[in-house]
């Protein structure tokens, strides 16, 4: 995961139909990903400049979507370079860490990143990670094992968790509509 970027410059922007709903995918000008978001209203770019929608510098972060919610990929590999704190950053990164179809707590992430007693503020930096499903915050769960809080919803995060239990426990490659709108 790289360092932030800087303001103002021109972002590439589009918006995918997905099994668990919208998402929209924004990338700065080197094709990092800054952003995948399950906000259907916020289409906003992220980097303060200039948005395009256009699905061509995006087609790489697509293709990807396409392949997790088809079964065939369980690692991304977009260049990410979301915006944040050093401390939210070094959350995200840890966040990339939980193996595909498994789940942590947040005392258990808390604990990744060497702090044990901040649980809520990790929490928190996971709450406000700008790169859904990518940076697969919807890994973590409560410590009694319940689904707690995530930005495109509970159901949305259920549905994610139980996508890639299905793909590693049957090893059948599922088919999803994924369409560029």
């Amino acid at each position: 995961m790289d360092v932030e970027g800087g303001c103002g410059v021109r972002t590439y922007m589009t918006r995918l139909d997905t099994p668990v709903g919208p998402l929209l995918v924004e990338l700065d000008g080197d094709g990092a990903l800054i952003r995948c978001s399950t906000s259907r209203a916020d289409v906003t770019g992220v980097s303060g400049g200039d948005v395009t929608m256009d699905p061509i510098p995006c087609a790489d972060v697509v293709r990807e979507l396409r392949d997790y919610f088809a079964g065939r990929l369980t690692q991304f590999t977009i260049p990410l370079r979301p915006s944040g704190s050093e401390f939210q950053r070094m959350v995200w990164g840890a966040l990339e860490q939980i193996p595909y179809g498994t789940t942590i707590t947040y005392r258990e992430l808390a604990e990744r990143v060497g702090r044990p007693a901040a649980i809520r503020a990790v929490g928190g930096a996971n709450g406000a990670n700008p790169i859904a499903i990518i940076v697969p915050c919807h890994r973590v769960i409560g410590s009694d094992g319940s689904l707690t809080g995530y930005g495109g919803g509970l159901a949305m995060k259920r549905s994610l968790l139980e996508h890639e239990q299905s793909v590693l426990h049957f090893d059948v490659p599922l088919t999803f509509a994924v369409t560029i709108a």
